[in-house]
């Protein structure tokens, strides 16, 4: 585990998660619909998902509770933030097996749908590519991808990660700390703009790729097995 994955490895991080995210990523639980609406039109009613980066476990517990029948297969390298998700699928427990490790440790074998939330900007273009592209291997023909995450957008990307970091501080904006914030953020994180996550979703195997989320500087594809 490198130093980006290092947030969720701090006990107050990863305390404070369940509360954090949706304060911080715009309209969370109405993507989480719109992840498992996308997903359902070409899935079955018994669908096993995929779901890589599963920390927190607030996807799959939307998606299962949306979803009386699908089953779900999530992994993550964090072991604190596989205990949060623990915590949080409990009531869904039975129709969840969540996995330690990244996309190797997915099990083998064919998918009816995958996600990919909050997690690709935390990796590097080699990783992110071959990490989509073994997630394409795991999936059916016709089966679908749904990713979001920071992008990189407009020509002053800066500007749009500093309004992200805005959005989620509720004490007030504070534009300075904001910008600063997000220029760290920025530079920490290997951001690529949005057509570059298109190319990059086009190469790793899938088609019909599509934007369905904007807000601020999150941006959210859909894309299916080809």
């Amino acid at each position: 585990m490198d130093h980006r994955h290092a947030p969720f490895i701090n006990p107050a991080v990863v305390a404070s998660y369940a509360a954090d995210a949706p304060r911080k990523v715009p309209g969370l639980a109405d993507l989480h619909r719109m992840v498992m609406l996308l997903l359902a039109e070409g899935a079955p009613g018994d669908a096993h998902i995929l779901v890589v980066g599963a920390g927190g476990g607030m996807e799959i517990k939307a998606m299962a509770e949306a979803q009386p029948a699908w089953r779900f297969t999530g992994v993550d390298p964090s072991p604190a933030m596989l205990d949060l998700a623990r915590q949080t699928v409990a009531p869904v427990a039975d129709r969840v097996d969540l996995i330690q490790g990244i996309i190797d440790q997915a099990p083998e074998g064919y998918f009816y749908g995958a996600t990919c939330l909050l997690t690709l900007h935390h990796l590097d273009r080699n990783e992110r590519l071959r990490t989509l592209k073994e997630i394409r291997r795991r999936l059916g023909p016709g089966a679908r991808l749904v990713t979001a995450a920071h992008s990189a957008p407009g020509p002053d990307p800066e500007r749009w990660m500093a309004r992200s970091v805005a959005f989620g501080d509720r004490d007030g904006p504070d534009r300075a700390k904001a910008a600063a914030i997000g220029r760290m953020m920025m530079e920490r994180l290997p951001l690529l703009t949005p057509a570059q996550e298109e190319d990059m979703l086009r190469e790793a195997g899938f088609t019909d790729v599509e934007l369905f989320y904007a807000a601020f500087s999150f941006r959210g594809w859909v894309g299916t097995a080809g």
